[in-house]
């Protein structure tokens, strides 16, 4: 499948199959472009809790309650369901620690070419400080690997749901993010379409190609 036809087929579930499972190789693939997501200056500001069986399903699933209880039965239904999570900041342990793997990952010359790395990521993390959005800028890099998990899922022929609709108070909680320096921000179903699901049916609808590009 070419990047086009799966951006043409991918659609947001809105049933899942309870009785389908995804196999490992599967997750595993889609895993992987969690991980090898870009980001900006690969500050890499997130965390993902993965629930493959029921019992995590159902931990997240606490937090779709009153005016999010819609999404429930797609948590608890889908196959698998990630929590996308960033960082509450962006501390020096975590810079540090970026650092160390691309020097173990051998994207270093040089101890110069090293230090110039880590005094340039440094430098956009305090302008990010100084402007008092470094939420949203860690926010946007997490969106960027939602997206290509969305695109990842729709090759594999997965169906899949991004949610906001949840009680991010109420998940962290549960999952004890706030401990561990996360916050969760997105969640993303994924599975496989139930025969209920009326999304399926329907034409994709996108803006025409003229109002969406402008060339120069």
């Amino acid at each position: 499948m070419t990047p086009s036809q799966a951006a043409r087929s991918r659609y947001t579930v809105k049933a899942y199959d309870p009785q389908r499972s995804l196999q490992p190789d599967q997750v595993e693939q889609l895993l992987d472009v969690l991980r090898l997501s870009a980001s900006s200056v690969n500050s890499q500001p997130w965390h993902h809790v993965v629930a493959l069986g029921a019992e995590g399903r159902e931990r997240i699933a606490r937090a779709t309650h009153g005016p999010y209880a819609y999404n429930a039965p797609k948590v608890r239904q889908a196959a698998a369901v990630i929590v996308l999570c960033m960082r509450r900041e962006l501390d020096d342990a975590h810079l540090a620690a970026v650092l160390a793997q691309e020097a173990a990952d051998g994207r270093f010359a040089s101890d110069e070419a090293r230090a110039n790395q880590d005094r340039s990521r440094r430098g956009y993390v305090e302008q990010h400080r100084q402007a008092g959005d470094t939420r949203e800028w860690m926010a946007r890099q997490v969106y960027l690997a939602l997206g290509g998990l969305l695109q990842a899922a729709a090759t594999l022929g997965i169906g899949a749901t991004p949610m906001e609709g949840f009680d991010v108070e109420a998940l962290d909680a549960e999952l004890g993010l706030t401990q561990q320096g996360y916050t969760s921000l997105v969640l993303c179903a994924l599975g496989w379409s139930a025969a209920e699901d009326f999304n399926a049916r329907l034409p994709k609808s996108r803006l025409p190609r003229e109002q969406v590009f402008s060339f120069i």
